[in-house]
């Protein structure tokens, strides 16, 4: 309170023209100091947001892939053979899941879980309790074709019925 009544009383004899020069030193050095330490904090302050602007790392956010064209067919005897459901003892079926992946953004997506359900023909489900069917290692942008394998207990019968299809990823790596 004291500073601003000094000030005041200084800017009123500046008026008057009864300013004496060390005064006026004096007054200058206050009004400096007062007016520039704000700027000073702001100053910094947009340094500071733009400092942590550049050093942020990019966001991986999670993209959502559009899958169509799905299909299945039996795997090739090589991978087919010895082939068993998740619990190890019963026999299996052995089929490719083949499918087209579009990638509407211009960033390649990596490591994109594929979720879906697949039913045998009873409308059975043929993997309880599991949505999660497999992974795309990389989709660049645009349309690009991907498969994956499954095993399905042999006693399911066929024909396979691939429903809700879809895959999400990330924009940068994750998994190394």
């Amino acid at each position: 309170m004291k500073n601003n009544s000094r000030i005041t009383s200084g800017f009123h004899l500046l008026t008057l023209g009864q300013l004496n020069s060390s005064l006026f030193k004096e007054l200058i050095a206050r009004l400096v100091t007062v007016c520039l330490k704000p700027i000073k904090v702001i100053f910094i302050s947009c340094l500071l947001g733009a400092l942590l602007l550049v050093l942020t790392p990019p966001a991986l956010a999670l993209t959502q892939i559009k899958l169509f064209d799905i299909s299945y067919q039996d795997c090739p005897p090589e991978l087919a053979e010895g082939a068993v459901i998740s619990s190890g003892s019963a026999a299996a079926n052995c089929f490719i899941v083949t499918g087209k992946a579009e990638n509407g953004t211009y960033k390649t997506v990596y490591d994109a879980d594929i979720f879906g359900r697949i039913y045998d023909a009873n409308n059975d489900s043929v993997l309880q309790n599991r949505t999660r069917l497999g992974s795309i290692p990389e989709i660049p942008p645009g349309v690009s074709d991907f498969e994956f394998r499954i095993s399905v207990p042999a006693n399911q019968p066929t024909p396979l019925k691939l429903k809700q299809f879809k895959a999400a990823g990330f924009s940068g790596q994750v998994r190394k």
